[in-house]
């Protein structure tokens, strides 16, 4: 009897467990694991199927699942540095702890795999975007002029025309994107915020993203764009954005969102406006032209 009770106290101990599975999303990072001996799968497919397999297993028992991304190139340098021998499943088991902790991860909620995969490249990209501005910015230094430091003012001044941009908008859900061109790539960021009647809700992570790549359009004068699509019921969606420009912003007119929104970025060709969407010149910001930017 009390055999029983002590496997039943441990099963519903382990619903109490939180789990984080490192995930090798594509063909070529599982066959940079099949290095190792311990490895024992040798086909990705199979691999992903037993993989939602205990997903699924795990959420019936009413455990908790985290699912972040399993680079192996990342892993072989943990291990490196933590003098661990990596064809051990406990080294694995360390790396995939220490990825909950620091990398991109996302829980598990029933969903197919498939779109769980594809919300954690997402999640990743945003991850390594703000990493990438951040950096960027941090690197400006002072201004050889005025001695304030770049980034810092540039992402106060983003701060406030984010906060402008959202007080003037016609209610509704606003989805937000920036882009902001340079070398290597673009970067882009979107920002996601809910009108529930009384106040607007936004993901503080996102929101954090989107100024600091708007931030950094701002302080390299880079060339790029922010656009809004405002969504409200029984009233059409309304489109409208800015070109980005030292220390402000803009205003694109009617045409010009029309344009951007119904022309191929490939192919230039035009493509059919969306039914039930206004392009439309964006609102007054309602400030004056700032009087000085990092560029003196």
């Amino acid at each position: 009897m009390a055999h029983t009770d002590s496997r039943t106290l441990r099963r519903v101990l382990r619903r109490e467990i939180a789990g984080t599975i490192g995930l090798l999303t594509d063909e070529h990072d599982f066959r940079a694991m099949r290095r190792y001996r311990t490895f024992t799968f040798d086909d990705h497919a199979t691999y992903l199927k037993q993989i939602e397999g205990l997903l699924r297993t795990r959420a019936l028992q009413g455990s908790h699942t985290t699912v972040t991304l399993f680079d192996p190139e990342e892993y072989a340098d943990f291990c490196e540095r933590q003098t661990l021998d990596p064809d051990l499943p406990s080294s694995r088991t360390r790396f995939t702890a220490h990825l909950a902790r620091t990398g991109p991860a996302l829980p598990y909620e029933g969903q197919p795999l498939a779109d769980l995969l594809a919300a954690l490249v997402d999640e990743a990209v945003r991850q390594a975007t703000w990493e990438y501005a951040t950096t960027l910015l941090a690197r400006l230094g002072p201004c050889a002029s005025c001695g304030e430091d770049i980034g810092r003012a540039a992402f106060a001044r983003a701060s406030q025309l984010l906060a402008r941009i959202l007080d003037t908008a016609p209610p509704g859900d606003r989805h937000l994107v920036c882009s902001v061109t340079g070398p290597p790539e673009t970067l882009i960021a979107a920002l996601h915020t809910t009108d529930t009647g009384g106040a607007l809700e936004l993901d503080e992570t996102e929101a954090l993203e989107f100024t600091t790549v708007l931030a950094l359009g701002l302080a390299t004068d880079s060339p790029g764009g922010l656009v809004i699509r405002v969504s409200a019921p029984d009233t059409p969606d309304r489109v409208y954005g800015w070109r980005l420009r030292s220390n402000g912003l803009d205003p694109l007119t009617a045409g010009e969102v029309f344009d951007a929104y119904c022309t191929d970025i490939t192919s230039g060709d035009l493509i059919s406006p969306e039914s039930n969407v206004d392009y439309c010149r964006p609102p007054d910001l309602g400030e004056e032209k700032p009087s000085q930017g990092h560029h003196h």
